[in-house]
């Protein structure tokens, strides 16, 4: 339990872990810009532990430039229902706070209301 729970406490772990899971196979830069704040950086030292420690798998596409993605494996499968379980206190615990997983579609919903607002003008 304390391997385990040291693996899933390094900073955006269960995040990147959520993102993957959700998501499903995803670019190094999608998967950044889907977690706001983290830098390349640590995106590319978490994914490298959790590629070593047999929780994501990385795949390499040969092409120009090379198309690196990332995935759960079988194993990342199986924090899936914890992870769940955690989204769910987690919308119970914050049901009324604003949604900040992704802020193209916050910006796609104030553009929707403000078009919305001006057609009744």
């Amino acid at each position: 339990m304390q391997a385990l729970l040291n693996l899933l406490t390094g900073p955006w772990t269960t995040y990147i872990l959520w993102v993957l899971g959700t998501e499903g196979a995803t670019r190094f830069g999608a998967l950044r810009r889907a977690i706001p704040g983290i830098s390349a950086r640590l995106l590319t030292v978490r994914l490298r532990v959790l590629e070593e420690q047999g929780v994501v798998a990385r795949h390499v596409e040969p092409s120009t430039p090379p198309q690196v993605s990332y995935s759960l494996t079988g194993q990342g499968h199986e924090l899936m229902g914890a992870l769940d379980a955690l989204n769910a206190v987690a919308r119970r615990w914050y049901r009324d706070a604003p949604d900040h997983s992704d802020a193209s579609s916050r910006a796609g919903a104030r553009a929707g209301q403000a078009s919305q607002i001006a057609s009744q003008l």
